[in-house]
């Protein structure tokens, strides 16, 4: 070997190295193993624990192929043992968030080995330590250290430690832990302590020929969030994924198969008993809530859901809570504060939301205080007294961007102030704050989106969660402003009977899912950390009053697509008594069909709050960019289908038809 020859140890083990690395990837253990360990002894000599590592994780990786799980587990352990080591002596928390994403497959691997020996609640041990470390120690810096102990390393959970805090909390605690993409771990702790280990079902993934990624993503999409590849492109749709006849989604159905149904017999059967869910990677996108077993049941139906990123912040907010709870009652409520003009310009294209601003007065009014909004609500203002602030809700735009450039993704448009403040409330601002509130609600659009890492969600949840807040309600997508402002309403009322945090999110939404079918107008929000009751004294309001019209300053293309994208995604009880009025013709212009539309909703109340709804979504709004004639088309395509899917004798839409001399005409 050459380098053995002119005396370069470092480059000898690598290639020692890569030569048990080729001779794994044909099968040929044994001597995978031989130059493994012979660059291994190399590493300790020259002290290199970064190599040694990796050829420890290299020779646990080849002996569990071969079986031999003892000796590949006290390998995988003597790889962590290093890599904590290294991780502990980093100062900055993102190069801590960093380096754990290089060194994940040990903790994998591990947890493997592990549950190939039956050692499942050692694996799960593994699972918590695989999770959130740097936010857990982050968590533990602000929020319960002295000067000097600030930098010391947080202590993993044990399982009794898992077990007790599945016990105080009285809660059933579900951890989803990814390996592969032939393996996803799961464990279903109960308040008795019990601990049992279940694998994912993945035949519906092979049977789609999709990963979980995917299918994640195209479920947020058949429910009507809009979602984009790595190239920005908007993802489509295959039509067989769209909601059936009978009300059900049927990727809804696939992720309720992987995630619920090999758990579903270890979850409570009261509805209201807590079960908190533990996500991981990009499970943390998914709409629990929403999931459909295989009669369309929803999840949240049978359940009372929250989540947390992992076990150890779960106790830590919990903790925290208990030294903050009941310090004041004040609460500040922002509702649609005015958007700067480069916020109304490409690419973001924001407008106002008038039901933002209507939501947060009645809130307001709810907890016996002023709504903050238009102008009145810049950052500046809005900054300075959320310091003494016991409950914070925003009703306000939020977007992805890192402005700052922090790496933190995640904002929350307010007022400008000035010609150097935009009003951008940045992740990485709020990062810096000391709230000690008890709960904030982020009543945007994405809030609950970020960075996902080993390390949970990098964004706007997260540093909330370091600024002190121990309870956060966050959405996974852009939420229409209409069925928020009823969820919201509802959600502070029956905080104030007396329900906790969960109890009341639950309620709230299966009130808002009556007037509004469609998973995407009730399922965004979810509850993340503490969850105990927020004694409030609170003033009643009357509900009837958030009855709404459509209003006049939409725009006929703004209609038109909003009815489309409401045909696609509710459920068929919504229209199917209706439909048959809307009497519409394929040689309609858009004009034409939103003024028939408007005019048709006019009597039906359901359907009129329903669009309103999708229109009113808290994303990107103005003039729709696409062409008219597209526009028309498929909204025609979609009414046809509608009616087909809905029993109708035959479509009520003529069809026009274009003969080889280009004349038109009209089939019945």
């Amino acid at each position: 070997m050459i380098q053995r020859k002119i005396g370069d140890p470092v480059g000898e083990a690598a290639s020692l190295n890569g030569l048990g690395a080729a001779y794994n990837s044909l099968g040929e253990y044994k001597q995978a193993i031989d130059f493994y360990e012979q660059s291994l002894v190399i590493q300790r000599e020259i002290g290199d624990p970064v190599g040694e590592s990796i050829s420890l994780n290299n020779l646990g990786e080849t002996l569990f192929k071969i079986n031999q799980f003892p000796e590949a587990e006290a390998k995988l352990r003597a790889s962590i043992i290093i890599r904590e080591t290294l991780r502990s002596k980093l100062v900055n928390n993102d190069h801590k968030v960093s380096i754990f994403e290089t060194q994940i497959s040990a903790y994998r691997l591990l947890q493997q080995v592990l549950v190939a020996q039956n050692k499942y609640n050692e694996a799960l041990e593994i699972s918590e330590m695989s999770r959130t470390r740097a936010f857990a120690e982050l968590l533990q810096q602000n929020l319960f250290t002295t000067d000097s102990t600030a930098n010391e390393p947080t202590n993993t959970l044990s399982i009794p430690r898992i077990q007790q805090i599945a016990h105080q909390k009285n809660s059933t605690i579900v951890e989803y832990s990814i390996i592969d993409s032939d393996n996803l771990y799961i464990w279903v702790i109960q308040p008795n302590g019990n601990i049992t280990h279940r694998a994912a079902n993945l035949e519906p993934l092979n049977q789609q020929n999709q990963s979980l990624e995917q299918i994640i993503l195209k479920t947020r999409i058949s429910i009507g969030v809009d979602e984009i590849d790595d190239k920005k492109n908007k993802i489509n749709l295959e039509p067989e994924y769209n909601r059936d006849e009978t009300g059900g989604y049927p990727l809804l159905k696939i992720l309720y198969q992987i995630l619920i149904e090999p758990i579903a017999d270890l979850l409570p059967t009261d509805p209201n008993s807590l079960v908190i869910f533990i996500p991981h990677y990009e499970i943390f996108l998914v709409p629990f809530t929403a999931l459909q077993s295989a009669n369309n049941r929803y999840l949240i139906e049978d359940h009372t859901i929250l989540s947390a990123p992992s076990i150890q912040v779960l106790e830590q907010t919990s903790e925290h809570h208990q030294n903050i709870k009941g310090l004041r009652q004040a609460a500040l409520i922002v509702g649609d504060p005015t958007i700067a003009a480069k916020f109304q310009e490409n690419p973001y294209k924001l407008r106002q939301l008038s039901r933002a601003k209507e939501a947060a007065e009645a809130i307001a009014t709810i907890l016996g205080t002023a709504a903050i909004s238009g102008e009145n609500a810049t950052k500046a203002a809005i900054l300075d007294q959320m310091l003494n602030t016991r409950i914070i809700h925003l009703s306000a735009h939020g977007l992805l961007d890192d402005f700052q450039g922090s790496g933190i993704p995640g904002t929350i448009i307010l007022a400008a102030s000035g010609d150097t403040d935009d009003g951008a409330l940045n992740a990485a601002e709020i990062l810096q704050l000391k709230l000690n509130s008890e709960l904030v609600v982020l009543s945007a659009c994405s809030t609950g989106r970020g960075k996902i890492t080993g390390d949970g969600v990098n964004g706007l949840s997260r540093c909330f969660i370091l600024a002190g807040v121990p309870s956060i309600i966050i959405s996974l997508w852009n939420m229409g402003a209409v069925s928020a402002k009823l969820l919201m309403t509802e959600f502070y009322q029956n905080l104030a009977r007396g329900d906790n945090r969960a109890a009341a999110l639950r309620r709230a939404m299966l009130t808002t899912k009556e007037r509004f079918p469609s998973p995407i107008a009730w399922a965004a929000f979810t509850l993340i950390g503490e969850t105990e009751i927020l004694s409030l004294e609170t003033q009643p309001i009357d509900l009837r009053k958030l009855k709404m019209s459509l209003p006049d300053n939409y725009t006929p293309e703004e209609i038109v697509k909003g009815l489309t994208k409401l045909l696609r995604i509710s459920e068929p009880k919504l229209f199917v008594n209706d439909l048959p009025g809307l009497d519409v013709s394929s040689t309609d212009r858009v004009n034409t069909i939103a003024e028939k539309i408007k005019a048709w909703c006019e009597t039906r109340p359901s359907i009129e709050e329903n669009l309103e709804n999708e229109i009113e979504q808290c994303g990107p709004g103005g003039n729709c960019d696409d062409p008219p004639e597209e526009i028309e088309r498929e909204f025609m395509e979609t009414m046809i289908e509608n009616q087909i899917r809905l029993g109708l004798s035959r479509p009520s839409i003529p069809v026009v038809e274009t003969d080889d001399s280009g004349t038109e005409s009209v089939e019945d």
